[in-house]
Formats: structure tokens, C-alpha cells, sequence
């Protein structure tokens, strides 16, 4: 990996000159530090679902992580990486609740602290369980003001190393050790779909997927609402459009980072787009059917199987249940 000049805390984002590759080597390379740490997640196979959609479905189950989501995998592989002076100093980050947790925990294990941004209409369970981890918690009103700026701005007058929620070398290698784990359980798989918020898991898993099994299918999901990353492919550059309004909290960006975009150009074969009525039947019948629990975000993926977006469905499919982070009185509204 060529990081930027400023290391991991480099610029990578909107207006950056300087943007870092990512290899399959450092994916494999996130593995060997997270083993041990991080869940190896497991796969799970439905009779049910590969009849309801005429595919043999492989679901990797991220919602069993740690924290609840793919996101820890991530956090832990930059933190770790990072001195002990940075880890002294604590670190700072922004996230509507995933990505949050994950550098809390992270940063509890490794003997740091974190100061963690998060929306004001965050969901309640994953406000409480950030703070659980020990990390304190800034506000922001996620329509009027800009998460990245009031972060960096936090980070800056505490001497805090900032760890963004995906436009990162580390996080995103760190996140495609989801998909390296699946391939390595199943075999080559003819298709992968993953849900697209801004775009590190999908990177990560790209990076990993074609590696150890070429000429397969790169899917990425979108909410309806919020399909920033689909446009940005169109136009050929990352596009930016108001912050959405979807039940997918997790996906609800505003653009793709420069970092991710330019592994997903690369390496993702399509977008295609659910609406949060078919999030809802995915999370229902993963709940009623599958007997697990996802979030929005998480069940996203799911839906575009469900929905039939994915044509010709090809024979063996990987779907990445990227997290199961809500509270039950959301989950019970939700399905309301």
C-alpha cells in the first residue's frame, strides 16, 4: 500500500491529490491481524431462500461480528497500526452508529480513547452502545451541518488521529477480510452482492473477491433514496447529492470517497437500487425465515435478491448481511 504523505491520517477525501492504493495484499494482510481478534463469521445456507430465488445463496453474516457489523474489522486493522503516542493522544471519528462502535471497541482494546461524531438522529441503540464502549460522544445535526468538517475540526484542537468511517487504506482492507473469510469457506462464487454506503466494504470486498476468484460479478447495493455511488459510476467521478432519507441509516451518504471510488470503478460490475419497503420484506423474512436479526443497512443486499434485480442470476451467489444494529422497539416499527 502506498499511503498518503501524512500516513494514515492522510487526506483521502473531496479535494485530496494524493489517494492511496489498496492491494489484495493488504487485505490478506488485515487478516493475519485480526485473526484472533475480530470474528470469523459465519456462512449460512438457506433451502428456503435458494428456492425462493432459484440461486445457491451464501449469506456471510456480518451482523455476528463484533459490535454488531462488518465495521469493526476496519477500525481495528487503522487503530492497531497506529503509534503509541497517536493512541496516547486518543483518536476521533464520524458515523451514524456502525463505524462508531467499531472505533470505540477498537479503541478500548488497544488502550486509547475516542471521541466519536455522530448525527443527532442517530439510532438510539447505537448511541447507547458507543457510549458503552467508553467513547465520548459530539452531536451534529445531519441535514445542516458537514460530519466531516466538525470531526476534523475536533481532531485538530484535541491532537486526535482522525479514522474515517471508510475512505481509509487500512479500514478498507480491513473490511474486505469480510469476503476474503467467505471465499475461503465456499469456493469461487459466480456473484457477490454487498450493501454500498460509502463504499469501503464493497472496495475491501472487490479487492478480495476477484482476487481469489476472477471473473466474478461485483454487485453493489444502494437504497433508492441514496445512490451517490450508482451516479458516480455514470458520471465517471464521485457525485454528490442531498444527505438521503431512507431507513438505511447505514448507506446514508452523500458521496463515495475518492479512495473507494477508485477501487469500485475499477472493480464493480453494477449498482442496482431497493426501496426501504423491500429493506423491510428482507429484514422480515431474514427474521421469520433465516432466524437473524439485521438492520436496515445490513439487509439491503437480501432485498436486491429478493427483488430480482440481479438478472440473470448466476448459479452460486455471495450476499454480505453487513450488520443487525437496531433496537427492538425500531425493529418492531419497522416491520409495523
Amino acid at each position: 500500500m502506498t499511503p498518503s504523505p501524512d500516513g494514515p491520517t492522510g487526506p483521502t477525501g473531496p479535494g485530496s491529490t494524493d489517494v492511496p492504493v489498496v492491494t489484495f495484499d493488504d487485505v490478506r494482510d488485515a487478516a493475519r491481524r485480526l485473526a484472533g481478534v475480530a470474528h470469523r463469521t459465519p456462512v449460512l445456507r438457506s433451502r428456503t431462500l435458494d428456492a425462493l430465488v432459484g440461486a445457491e445463496i451464501h449469506l456471510k453474516c456480518e451482523n455476528f461480528q463484533r459490535v454488531g457489523a462488518f465495521k469493526f474489522r476496519g477500525a481495528y486493522n487503522a487503530l492497531s497500526r497506529l503509534s503509541a503516542q497517536q493512541l496516547a493522544r486518543g483518536v476521533a471519528a464520524y458515523s451514524s452508529g456502525n463505524h462508531a462502535q467499531a472505533v470505540a471497541l477498537a479503541a478500548r482494546e488497544l488502550g486509547s480513547r475516542a471521541v466519536i461524531v455522530m448525527p443527532e438522529d442517530a439510532p438510539a441503540s447505537k448511541v447507547a452502545a458507543t457510549a458503552g464502549y467508553g467513547a465520548e460522544i459530539v452531536r451534529y445535526d445531519r441535514y445542516t451541518g458537514d460530519r466531516n468538517v466538525v470531526c476534523r475540526q475536533l481532531a485538530e484542537e484535541r491532537g486526535l488521529t482522525l479514522i474515517p468511517p471508510y475512505d481509509h487504506p487500512h479500514v478498507i482492507a480491513g473490511q474486505g477480510t469480510a469476503a476474503l473469510e467467505l471465499i475461503e469457506e465456499t469456493g469461487p462464487l459466480d456473484a457477490l452482492l454487498a450493501p454500498v454506503g460509502g463504499g469501503g466494504l464493497m472496495a475491501g470486498s472487490a479487492l478480495a473477491a476477484t482476487a481469489l476468484a476472477p471473473g466474478i460479478r461485483m454487485i453493489g447495493v444502494e437504497p433508492a433514496a441514496g445512490d451517490d455511488t450508482r451516479r458516480s459510476l455514470a458520471a465517471g467521478h464521485p457525485v454528490t447529492i442531498p444527505v438521503p432519507r431512507t431507513i438505511a441509516d447505514g448507506q446514508a451518504v452523500e458521496s463515495p470517497g475518492e479512495l473507494t471510488f477508485s477501487v469500485n470503478r475499477r472493480l464493480l460490475d453494477s449498482v442496482v437500487l431497493v426501496s426501504d419497503d423491500e429493506i423491510r420484506a428482507a429484514m422480515k423474512l431474514a427474521f421469520e425465515r433465516l432466524k437473524i436479526v439485521t438492520e436496515p443497512s445490513g439487509a439491503s443486499a437480501l432485498a436486491a435478491l429478493l427483488a430480482g434485480r440481479i438478472d440473470p442470476l448466476p448459479p452460486r451467489v455471495g450476499v454480505i448481511i453487513s450488520g443487525g444494529n437496531v433496537g427492538v422497539e425500531r425493529f418492531l416499527e419497522l416491520m409495523g
